[in-house]
C-alpha cells in the first residue's frame, strides 16, 4: 500500500477507502482530451478495473491535449495505446481496451458491469446514450464537455437527475474541437474534475457530486456551479438507437442533405423542414430520424412530436 500512502493518509480515504477503490470497476467512454486525465488519475489512484471504449486512432493533432500518447502511437487505436501506457504507470490496475464506438447497442452491457460511468466521449449522442443507459441501470454517470476555453462537469443519474433533465433544450447546432478549437489545459482541468467526482462516488464522500454541476471559464478566470437535484425528467423521450437496431418496418428518414444518398436504401432522404409537410404513417409505425451528430434528428423529433404521437427513435451517423 506504500504506493497509495499519501491518499490513504486522508481521513476521507484511509485503508477502507483504498480497499473500495481496489475493488471498483469503472467504464470510461472516450480516450481523448477528457479521457486522458481521467484515466491517468484513476489508474494512479488504484481503481481496480477500467473498461475503456474508443473507436478512434491517435492523430498528430491529438497530442497537444492528450499527453498520454507519443509520436510512435500515431495511427494506433487509442484504446490500445492508452492501455499500454497505463500498464506502465500502474501494473496493478487492469485496463480492458475496447476498440469500438459507443452505441446504444453496446452501451447497456458496458454500463451494467461498471460501478461508475465516465462520459469522456464529448459528443451529444454518446452523452445521451450513456445517460439513458445509466438511468435505466441506476448507475452514477460523471459527464463532461470542454470546448475552446470553457467546459463543464457534472454528476448525473443514480440518486440524481439525468443529463436530459439538466439539458432539456439543446442548441440548433454544436461546434467541435475541430471547428472551434480547444486548449489542452482546459480539457485537462475538466478531466481531472471528472476523475475527482468519480473517486468521490466510489469512496462515498459527502456531499455527493451527484446532482452537482461545475462550470469552468478560462477566458474570464471564473468557476461556478449549482445543484440540480430537483430537475424534472422530460416527459417524452426520443431515444437513440444503433443502426443495427433499425427494424424492417420502421420509417427511416435520413436528414443529411449534405450527402448524396441516404445511409440505407429504404430511407427517405429529406431535410428537416420537409417533415412539416410529410404524410405521416399510423402511430403503430416507428419513425427513425438520422443525422451526423444526432442534433438535427433530436430537433426534428421535438417538432414531429407536436403533431404525431407514435414512437420516435434517433440515429447518429458520425462515421458515415
Amino acid at each position: 500500500m506504500s504506493r497509495y500512502a499519501r491518499q490513504i493518509t486522508l481521513s476521507e480515504v484511509g485503508r477502507s477507502g483504498q480497499h473500495r477503490l481496489a475493488a471498483a470497476h469503472v467504464l470510461v467512454a472516450g480516450a481523448g482530451g477528457l479521457g486522458v486525465p481521467v484515466l491517468q488519475y484513476l489508474v494512479g489512484a488504484g481503481v481496480n478495473t477500467i473498461t475503456l471504449i474508443d473507436g478512434d486512432t491517435v492523430a498528430l493533432t491529438n497530442l497537444h491535449r492528450q499527453p498520454l500518447y507519443r509520436i510512435a502511437d500515431i495511427g494506433r487505436p487509442k484504446a490500445h495505446a492508452a492501455a499500454d501506457a497505463l500498464a506502465a504507470l500502474n501494473p496493478d490496475v487492469t485496463v480492458l481496451p475496447v476498440v469500438d464506438w459507443l452505441t446504444p447497442a453496446n452501451a447497456p452491457a458496458l454500463v451494467a458491469q461498471a460501478d461508475v460511468i465516465l462520459d469522456c466521449a464529448d459528443t451529444f449522442a454518446a452523452s445521451f446514450t450513456l445517460s439513458d443507459a445509466a438511468m435505466a441501470a441506476d448507475k452514477p454517470l460523471i459527464s463532461a464537455s470542454a470546448l475552446g476555453l470553457s467546459g463543464y462537469v457534472g454528476g448525473f443519474c443514480a440518486s440524481a437527475p439525468s443529463l436530459r433533465a439538466v439539458f432539456p433544450d439543446l442548441p440548433s447546432s454544436a461546434a467541435t474541437c475541430e471547428t472551434a478549437g480547444v486548449l489542452g489545459p482546459v480539457v485537462g482541468m475538466i478531466g481531472a474534475a471528472q476523475a475527482q467526482m468519480a473517486l468521490a462516488v466510489l469512496l462515498g464522500l459527502a456531499p455527493s457530486p451527484l446532482g452537482q454541476m461545475i462550470i469552468f471559464d478560462a477566458a474570464h478566470w471564473r468557476t461556478s456551479g449549482f445543484r440540480f437535484d430537483g430537475a424534472p425528467e422530460p416527459s417524452s423521450l426520443a431515444s437513440f438507437i444503433a443502426q443495427s437496431q433499425i427494424a424492417p418496418e420502421d420509417l427511416v428518414i435520413d436528414l443529411r442533405t449534405e450527402v448524396p444518398a441516404p445511409f440505407v436504401s429504404a430511407a427517405l432522404h429529406i431535410g428537416g423542414a420537409a417533415l412539416d409537410t410529410l404524410d405521416l404513417p399510423a402511430t403503430d409505425t416507428r419513425i427513425v430520424l438520422a443525422c451526423r451528430t444526432g442534433l438535427r434528428a433530436h430537433h426534428a423529433g421535438v417538432a414531429l412530436r407536436k403533431r404525431w404521437a407514435g414512437d420516435i427513435a434517433l440515429v447518429a451517423l458520425p462515421h458515415l
